[in-house]
């Protein structure tokens, strides 16, 4: 059969998987329309799809103040931005450090008893937010940590951990080792090793491991509920106080705070997707050793 004709059946696979495609997107189109309607055109319906566009969302969010003259945020919305931005990449960073060096440990190190060790590493990942919220609460209260950048930072940081220890493993058990050993034998410290010769190497699965935990950082509402104050509020907080009684749901500057909210994302897995696609599939093919 010649290449360039197209089965009727390929065509079907096409069909269905734009209609899921639109399916998923959907939601994310009507709140980015939302965010530049007014509130009537947002509330209308049906939902209108022609309609004069407009800011006053954007402008009611760095305000502070809605377009009935309701107060919205205690303090500046930009500082909820920063304070995400902040606390995610600090949190990230500090758990590719820690993580690297363990990692390498795990990898090249005679550790005794390298495989509970391993695994308790993971079940700590695995508990739920839920379970360790209260005794975080309690305890981050009677020491001071409470409300502050530096409590949810580590908490963050311990949470990205042990998923960074075993991501970065997995990349550098693949790695081909007689440079590394050429290096030792040169005189070259381990620490040194790790990073001129291990981490070039594995640059995509750094990618890899930032993304995923700075997507969880981002979209955490639990911990940034309960532990952050007035002053180190995350945007999840932001959009949950949108939503409060007391201002009641205003949702032209609650898809407004939506669409500022998921572009970094986004934005990050678009520029990032090679990475992240490299990151994701290395190890699926032998190496041959």
């Amino acid at each position: 059969m010649n290449a360039g004709v197209v089965r009727p059946a390929g065509w079907g696979r096409s069909l269905a998987a734009a209609l899921v495609g639109l399916v998923y997107v959907s939601p994310v189109l009507w709140m980015v329309l939302a965010a530049f309607k007014t509130r009537q055109d947002a509330l209308a319906t049906p939902p209108r799809l022609f309609f004069r566009p407009t800011l006053e969302h954007y402008w009611s969010l760095f305000h502070r103040v809605s377009a009935d003259g309701a107060q919205i945020f205690p303090t500046s919305f930009a500082r909820y931005i920063v304070n995400s931005i902040a606390i995610a990449s600090v949190s990230v960073s500090l758990a590719l450090l820690l993580g690297g060096l363990a990692a390498y440990g795990f990898a090249r190190l005679p550790i005794r008893g390298r495989g509970p060790l391993l695994f308790y590493i993971l079940a700590l990942r695995m508990i739920p937010p839920l379970a360790a919220i209260v005794p975080l609460y309690v305890i981050f209260s009677r020491i001071g940590l409470g409300g502050s950048y530096l409590g949810i930072v580590l908490v963050y940081t311990a949470f990205n951990l042990p998923f960074a220890i075993w991501m970065l493993k997995s990349f550098l058990d693949e790695l081909h080792r007689p440079i590394e050993e050429a290096a030792w034998l040169d005189g070259s410290s381990d620490l040194r090793i790790l990073w001129r010769i291990c981490l070039p190497q594995i640059r995509a699965g750094l990618a890899a491991t930032a993304i995923i935990g700075l997507l969880f950082t981002w979209n955490d509402f639990l911990f940034a509920l309960m532990l952050t104050g007035s002053d180190t509020r995350t945007l999840p907080v932001a959009m949950a106080r949108v939503m409060g009684a007391d201002v009641g749901t205003d949702w032209g500057v609650f898809a407004a705070i939506g669409t500022i909210y998921l572009a970094p994302a986004l934005l990050v897995a678009f520029f990032m997707q090679k990475q992240l696609l490299r990151g994701a599939t290395l190890g699926t093919i032998p190496s041959g050793r």
